[in-house]
């Protein structure tokens, strides 16, 4: 996001940069990974809390719930709202480059950080999850 700032891109071109990154990211495979990411992550739920037990399957659970709570809600409760904002806006009225720098950048940027973290724990925990699990079965054999 930096490098969107109004310092990086001479005022405007950071809004029209992103307001056309946030068009692109409508095309059918960005949605069909992120809502099918989504679905997959409900269906590791209830198979973790049906068929898995102990601790592979509490933190493979965990897991999944970190994925939708902290990348999947935050996108949609957060982010999308606020790039729908955006791609309404004229790129060279007051308003908009007020709500670029007063409020776009500061708080998309933040709600990017927590997805992103938020992402790499749900993928460390449902990994470890699963070598854990790997494991244990290995263990009975």
């Amino acid at each position: 996001m930096p490098a969107l700032s109004p310092a990086s891109t001479g005022g405007t071109g950071g809004v029209e940069a992103m307001q056309v990154i946030n068009r692109e990211a409508f095309r059918w495979v960005f949605m069909t990974l992120f809502l099918g990411m989504a679905v997959v992550s409900v269906f590791v739920v209830v198979y973790s809390a049906t068929n898995l037990a102990g601790g592979p399957g509490r933190l493979i659970l965990l897991g999944a719930l970190v994925y939708l709570f902290g990348c999947f809600a935050v996108t949609v409760f957060f982010n999308v709202p606020m790039n729908e904002a955006l791609a309404g806006m004229e790129l060279s009225a007051d308003a908009t480059r007020d709500y670029w720098t007063g409020t776009y950048l500061p708080r998309w940027t933040m709600w990017n950080t927590v997805r992103t973290l938020a992402c790499a724990l749900a993928a460390a925990m449902m990994l470890f999850g699963l070598v854990w699990l790997t494991q244990s079965h290995m263990r009975l054999v």
